[in-house]
């Protein structure tokens, strides 16, 4: 864990049910009985798949809160905070893995970004809900040839390969309109804005300096995000904080100038200004009415 207060970071050696365990991956049943000494709410640095197939519950992904009905799909990206509430029949299986193990071996590098569940620009992660029976029975065979790879040897290949066919599976049975817009160049572009925003937002970065990591100009990134977004490259770095700021303020007990601090904000004065500009509310009382609405 890379974060002593405030939300915790887990990597993916905290869910290795084998201590000192390095694969890149973790495929595994996952029900009531699963148990890793992990807090809820907590975010990850690798992707994550949870397939359901029974049980009902909540599953809170940052500020987005979405009904358990199996069968279904959740996806993570990197740095979402997220929080489950499940019932005792809770049935399925997930997937873990890092950017590096899935990419490992394709020449397309964009390749986790192209898929419209991941980094989505809408900044929403509703569950992939499936429908025929057939297409849970083909999720749940490739889930569970994951699990018996996990205990044996030389595995990664295989594991990288059913990884493949679930995503891909997946990206088939994802709403068309929703496939639709997150393809094309400048989507991946600003997809990838989006993941280095969330890499880099505590080095107070220029749009400049993130037009510079992307190889284009700050012009064409500008015009590209206010396009597809219908904001500002600003206002995407701007969500970010004002994104972080809340998962703080309803996720732990650091006090608002821990947060200022741990934010890198000049002051506390300057902090409070800053996200009452941009939710209408001071620190103090977001927190007020988000402990109240849970």
């Amino acid at each position: 864990m890379s974060e002593q207060r405030g939300i915790p970071i887990y990597s993916l050696d905290k869910f290795k049910p084998v201590a000192g365990s390095t694969l890149p991956f973790q495929v595994e049943v996952f029900d009531a009985n699963r148990h890793f000494e992990v807090q809820y709410p907590h975010r990850h640095d690798f992707f994550e798949v949870l397939f359901l197939t029974q049980g009902s519950g909540i599953h809170v992904i940052d500020s987005n809160e979405y009904e358990i009905k199996p069968p279904c799909v959740f996806f993570l990206s990197p740095g979402q905070t997220h929080k489950l509430e499940l019932s005792r029949d809770i049935a399925g299986f997930i997937f873990l893995f890092t950017a590096e193990f899935y990419l490992l071996d394709r020449s397309n590098k964009n390749k986790l970004l192209e898929f419209p569940f991941f980094f989505n620009l809408k900044q929403e992660n509703p569950p992939l809900r499936l429908t025929r029976p057939s297409d849970t029975a083909f999720l749940e065979g490739l889930f569970r040839q994951g699990s018996v790879v996990m205990k044996e040897e030389r595995s990664q290949e295989f594991a990288n390969s059913l990884l493949d066919l679930i995503l891909n599976t997946c990206e088939r049975l994802y709403p068309k309109d929703q496939r639709a817009i997150e393809k094309g160049k400048g989507h991946l572009m600003v997809k990838r804005f989006r993941e280095l925003i969330e890499e880099k937002y505590l080095s107070n970065l220029s749009i400049k300096a993130y037009a510079e990591l992307l190889c284009v100009t700050e012009n064409h990134l500008t015009h590209t995000v206010k396009e597809l977004t219908g904001k500002t490259s600003k206002e995407l770095i701007i969500d970010k904080q004002v994104l972080e700021i809340k998962r703080l303020l309803k996720h732990s007990d650091l006090s608002v100038t821990e947060i200022s601090m741990q934010l890198r904000f000049a002051d506390q004065s300057y902090f409070s200004k800053f996200f009452k500009k941009h939710t209408g509310l001071t620190p103090n009382a977001y927190r007020e009415q988000s402990l109240k609405s849970t």
